[in-house]
């Protein structure tokens, strides 16, 4: 990848000196495949996903979220929510930020998860900041956040992104 991004910046400041047809590579494909989000990545990621918290439902995605996973080049943003019903109506999940990287089992998420469950904190929002890591492990058809202690309870959250199409 180095010597095709040399290569580009010859053929720029050496008029007629023109890298071979297979090293030239677009500045989004060098920016993407730099912060870990190549084209499988991307393909696994963009578009709309369920988003789950296990305090708003359990094994049951009818009263999933959504999560819209967007191209930007560089980043992918990230932003959605799941709201609760019936007892839970006032809680939530959302996310809102940017993918920074990815592998094949997961990706680097960069932002804000904020989640509010009447039963936990006291009612109150809890709000996340920062870097986290979701992972899909083993035959998992969701990634989960890797982080699960709440920050303002003794709790445990799962929030977890699902693959699409399911």
């Amino acid at each position: 990848m180095r010597r095709h991004v040399l290569l580009l910046c010859l053929g720029a400041l050496l008029p007629g000196v023109l890298p071979m047809p297979h090293a030239i590579a677009s500045t989004r494909t060098i920016a993407s495949d730099a912060n870990g989000l190549d084209a499988a990545a991307r393909a696994r990621l963009v578009g709309d996903h369920m988003l789950t918290l296990q305090w708003l439902g359990w094994g049951d995605l009818s009263g999933a979220g959504k999560v819209v996973i967007e191209d930007a080049g560089d980043t992918l943003p990230m932003r959605g929510e799941q709201r609760g019903s019936g007892e839970n109506a006032n809680d939530y999940v959302r996310i809102d930020g940017r993918i920074v990287s990815a592998t094949r089992d997961g990706f680097v998420f960069e932002g804000d998860i904020l989640t509010r469950v009447h039963h936990i904190a006291n009612g109150a929002e809890c709000r996340r900041s920062g870097r986290f890591i979701f992972k899909a492990t083993g035959k998992r058809r969701y990634w989960r956040l890797q982080e699960m202690d709440n920050p303002c309870d003794s709790a445990t959250d799962y929030v977890d992104v699902y693959f699409r199409g399911i």
